[in-house]
């Protein structure tokens, strides 16, 4: 279908993202996906939390999606090094772990299918074929499910885990390029980036049951850890909107950077951290208040975020230095910078088996 707002948008119908200016000029901006930070929660009540001494029997890893390089790289998070780098489909551009950290599912947007990583040997197990144009996806905290937001086809397909097959499409909005999942996994939630809202479904029936109007060109959807509150950058309006999952409405409006793009929540939920991609800074926003704290400078173009498990830690990524960052969250200042593969847009960190 013909598509004529530019948010979200690729090249000629390709996934690759849209470049402005040139180095030298303006900035360029990325579009990127989502970014999601996996809710380990169960799909009906909350998961048990990990005890001392189940974190000593898992690694704790980030996953770098690498749009132009088509491949994920692996980070150990205890080095800030890349230990892996794994070959995907074309375009890597939206990825999420499952809770218990044994498989990572990669949208590639090229070639609109999704890769299954095992993440005991860091090879792809299995390829999904979806809607047109994969962006982004993220998993239901039982693990039973991906919502896969397909850009093109202005769908959802929802992926069964234990089959990895398609078992249902939804339609949602126009452009929908963002996915989150509530914690007790009952509600999903879609920023469609062409229609300005985003499509809450209603994971029993795989129906939308409410459409929330936001600002100007939201990307990426996250829900708090409580679950009450729903945060979305606006790309084209430089803010996040928050909407209370009780009512589904925006409560309030946060102006930030220039293009917000990817954002994630601490695990305790105090704080958001947003990728500004026109801006090349991060802004910290106390859920609080809805009011940015802080702001940090980061690579060119951050389009990507992840939070560690632990909170202490967050990893963003910049399309156009090829690298990410590592914010402590103690201090909000950038501690490292690692080289990935080409164009990394996505990024999330988990626990894995040891």
């Amino acid at each position: 279908m013909a598509h004529s707002r530019e948010v979200a948008r690729g090249e000629a119908g390709s996934g690759r993202l849209r470049r402005r200016g040139s180095l030298s000029g303006p900035r360029r901006l990325l579009v990127a996906a989502a970014v999601l930070v996996g809710m380990t929660m169960a799909m009906t009540a909350p998961a048990p939390a990990t005890t001392a001494a189940q974190r000593q029997q898992q690694q704790q890893v980030t996953y770098v999606a690498n749009q132009t390089s088509d491949n994920v790289s692996v980070i150990d998070t205890s080095t800030n090094t890349v230990v892996d780098t794994i070959t995907v489909g074309d375009a890597p551009r939206g990825l999420a772990i499952t809770p218990g950290g044994t498989r990572v599912y990669v949208a590639n947007a090229d070639s609109d299918n999704v890769s299954v990583i095992d993440t005991s040997t860091n090879t792809v197990v299995d390829t999904i074929t979806v809607g047109d144009t994969p962006w982004a996806l993220a998993v239901t905290p039982g693990g039973t499910r991906v919502y896969v937001a397909n850009r093109d086809s202005d769908n959802v397909s929802v992926i069964n885990t234990a089959t990895n097959t398609v078992i249902d499409t939804i339609t949602v909005g126009d452009d929908p390029v963002g996915v989150a999942v509530t914690p007790g996994g009952t509600r999903v939630y879609v920023a469609n980036g062409g229609s300005d809202n985003v499509s809450v479904i209603s994971t029993a029936t795989n129906t939308i049951v409410d459409t929330t109007t936001v600002g100007d060109g939201p990307v990426a959807p996250i829900v708090t850890p409580g679950g009450t509150r729903v945060y979305v950058t606006n790309q084209l309006a430089d803010s996040v909107s928050v909407i209370s999952t009780a009512t589904n409405t925006v409560t309030d409006t946060i102006t930030v950077g220039v293009s917000p793009e990817g954002l994630a929540v601490t695990p305790g939920g105090t704080r958001v951290y947003v990728a500004n991609v026109g801006s090349d800074n991060v802004s910290v926003i106390s859920t609080a208040t809805n009011t940015v704290t802080d702001t940090i400078t980061v690579g060119t173009n951050p389009l990507g975020v992840a939070v560690t498990p632990g909170g202490t830690r967050v990893y963003v990524t910049n399309g156009l230095s090829d690298s990410v960052s590592v914010i402590s969250t103690a201090t909000n200042t950038v501690t490292g910078t690692i080289t990935v593969g080409s164009e990394p847009v996505r990024v999330v960190s988990g626990l894995i088996p040891d």
